[in-house]
Formats: C-alpha cells, sequence, structure tokens
C-alpha cells in the first residue's frame, strides 16, 4: 500500500513504500516470460538468488559473479519519522551479496547503514554496487531525507547518502564521496534531500543518480559535480484529490538509474513523483555540458535500465500500471521491457513482483524482485 504525505513536496523522497507481509507471499510468484528478440523458443525465467533483505541494483562482473546491493532491514538503533510520515528505524543490516557463476550465494559485504519500517521492509541503504576489480567494491548508499537528518544519527548513520569504497569479506569501508553533503551545498532545485540511488564507472570517475535532490552528478578531483538536473513535469491530479477535473500538479522527477549508451551519452530513468502517473516516465539522454532532452517516453515508474551486446536499451517498471493503482495490501506488478524510441516498448518478461535493479550478461538479464521484502528478495534470470 502506497501511503503518500504532503503529496506535492514530498514525492521524491522515498521511491516506494509498501506493505512487506503480503509482499513476501507474492515473492513466490514466478516472472512470466513474454518474449524473446531472437524468435526462438525461450526458457522459463530461472530463480537464482533469494532470502535477500530489500535488493535494489545489481552488477555482473567479467567473471560472470553477480553482486547484488541489499537496502537491508533497518534496525533498532535509533527511529526516527521517515519521508512517508511513519516510523524508520536505523540499523547495520545493509549488504552486498555475490552469487558466483557456479550458483553460489553468500553476503561478501555486512554492516552497511539501513533505514526500514519496523518490521524491516520498504529499507533504504545500500542502492548500487560497481565491482572496481579483485576484492573492491563501490557501493552506494541511500537517505531519503534531508542531510541534515544525519547530524542526529549515531555513527553508522553518516554513512547515508554516500559513496563507499569495501572489500569483500570485510565490514570495513572508506567514504569516496559524500552525496548528502554536496545536495546541501549545491542543492540545484527543490529544498535539499538525498538519496542516491544509481551508479556508473566511467574511467577513474563514477556518475551517480540522486534520486531526492532530482539531479545526475561525477565524482572528480575536485569533489563532485553537477552534470544534469530533471525539472518537475505536470501530471494529472488523482480524484481523491478532489480537485476540479482534469487539474494538473507538478510531479518530480526522481531519477533512478544511469546508464552509459554505446554512443557515450548517459541515459537516465525516471520513476516520477507523486501521483506516480502512467506513462509519464521518460528516459533522458544527457550529454554533460547540456540539458537533458527526452530520448523515450511512455514508460511507467522505472527504476533501472541496461543496454544489450546490440545496443538495444531494456528498463525495469517497477510499477506497471502506476503505484497508486496497485491493488490495496498488494506490492506492486511490474515488467522488463525493451524499450522504443516510438513508445512501443515490447514487454519482455511479465508478472514481476515489485521488481528494482536489473544487469546484462550477453543474452541474459538478471532482475531484482521483491524489492521492499525483508528476506524475501529475489533475482530471476530472464532470457532477451
Amino acid at each position: 500500500m502506497v501511503r503518500i504525505v504532503d503529496p506535492r513536496g514530498r514525492g521524491r523522497r522515498t521511491l516506494l513504500t509498501l506493505t512487506a507481509t503480503v509482499a513476501l507471499v507474492a515473492a513466490a510468484v514466478a516472472p512470466a516470460q513474454a518474449h524473446s528478440s531472437h524468435g526462438h523458443p525461450t526458457p522459463p525465467p530461472t530463480r537464482v538468488a533469494s532470502g535477500l533483505d530489500n535488493p535494489r541494483q545489481l552488477i555482473v562482473n567479467g567473471h560472470g559473479d553477480l553482486y547484488v546491493a541489499e537496502a537491508g532491514r533497518g534496525g533498532s538503533t535509533l527511529c526516527i519519522t521517515g519521508p512517508e510520515g511513519d516510523d524508520i528505524c536505523l540499523g547495520s543490516t545493509g549488504a552486498v551479496t555475490r552469487v558466483t557463476r557456479k550458483g553460489t550465494q553468500s553476503r561478501v559485504v555486512t554492516g552497511l547503514p539501513s533505514l526500514a519500517a519496523p518490521d524491516g521492509s520498504a529499507a533504504i541503504g545500500p542502492s548500487d554496487v560497481e565491482w572496481l576489480g579483485g576484492r573492491q567494491l563501490a557501493v552506494l548508499i541511500g537517505l531519503g531525507a534531508d542531510p541534515a537528518a544525519r547530524d542526529a544519527m549515531p555513527a553508522e548513520g553518516s554513512r547515508l547518502a554516500t559513496l563507499q569504497l569495501a572489500k569483500v569479506g570485510s565490514t570495513h569501508t572508506r567514504t569516496i564521496a559524500d552525496l548528502g553533503a554536496y545536495e546541501a551545498k549545491a542543492n540545484p532545485i527543490h529544498d535539499p534531500d538525498s538519496n542516491p540511488s544509481s551508479l556508473i564507472r566511467v574511467g577513474d570517475k563514477f556518475v551517480i543518480t540522486d534520486a531526492g535532490g532530482n539531479d545526475l552528478v561525477r565524482t572528480g578531483r575536485h569533489g563532485l559535480s553537477t552534470v544534469a538536473v530533471f525539472d518537475d513535469q505536470m501530471a494529472d491530479a488523482p480524484p481523491f484529490l478532489g480537485l476540479p477535473p482534469g487539474t494538473q500538479i507538478p510531479a518530480q522527477a526522481v531519477p533512478t538509474a544511469v546508464v552509459r549508451g554505446p554512443d557515450g551519452a548517459y541515459y537516465v530513468s525516471q520513476l516520477t513523483g507523486f501521483p506516480f502517473q502512467p506513462g509519464l516516465a521518460n528516459i533522458y539522454r544527457v550529454v554533460p555540458g547540456h540539458a537533458p532532452t527526452v530520448w523515450a517516453s511512455g514508460l511507467t515508474n522505472v527504476t533501472s535500465l541496461a543496454f544489450d551486446s546490440r545496443g538495444s536499451l531494456y528498463a525495469v517498471q517497477l510499477a506497471k500500471d502506476g503505484l497508486l493503482n496497485a491493488p490495496p495490501d498488494a506490492p506492486p506488478v511490474g515488467s522488463l521491457v525493451k524499450v522504443s524510441r516510438s513508445g512501443a516498448h515490447t514487454v519482455v518478461a511479465d508478472n514481476l513482483v515489485a521488481p528494482y535493479g536489473m544487469a546484462i550478461s550477453g543474452h541474459q538479464a538478471y532482475v531484482s524482485t521483491c524489492s521492499v521484502c525483508p528476506g524475501g528478495g529475489e533475482v530471476w534470470r530472464i532470457t532477451l
């Protein structure tokens, strides 16, 4: 169930808030393969990981090992009022799980900060991971609040809204970049808010989406800098607001994922803030030094992107019918689609329960599902 508080100003802070009990049951539902781009019989989706805590973005390295960022299940160190008005509690339950090419699953980085509801659902914590070679990983950690909120938190809270250098088998990390501090200083749009959600490595730098800050930022020798800012859109007001028919209200952009295209440009996906209107989400093309341009449109609540080896772009839709249209007390059902610039997007896999992250290796896509479930998250392998 989606809960909204002060929708015009706070829709960007938390990507989703759902009821975990139903989501845990729904995690047992297998995705439905809908399409293969190769025109031959397609094997059904295969579960390759399970038992994950609120899994988000993921990556496959050159050795065929899969790394999954787990936002954790919160804790009991400190409880505060979250962005949707409910209590969220801090803990050190965030992690990174590795699934080797032989299928062995284990948590290889633990002790990362996590904020979640008291039942462990809808956590904010590790949101993405990048393999740097050997045992080195870069782990991006979200926040979903004004960075000043960290000042009242114990030590583990200081790593929220940061990019951390981690090592497989260790709980020790080192801060590479403080996205929260940069947002508090630069704040290119709206009130200060930081929720880093996705990263890519480009040479010796990182490019990062901040879903709270509504911007794309880049690390560099002299610190962070803003690559692009994503402006609000106008969306149809939902009937329950009681506004006259046809009224439109601002919806914040909420950029969720960044990938680099075959042309060298950055492509950025969009969840869209409240009211999460179906069909309003875009894929933006970003060339540094230029304003973002809409490359594809007509999508809904997109959380992840990936190009395949042929240059085709795929997207994960968290809620294919829109977050506000999910059945009461049930998680949204999403899909994996092949993106077309004409808007005629092709469904590759359907019936995905609260999907979130995606990585592509060869002709296989790996998608994290039940992304708001403590202990119920999974990763599925889907043939493209």
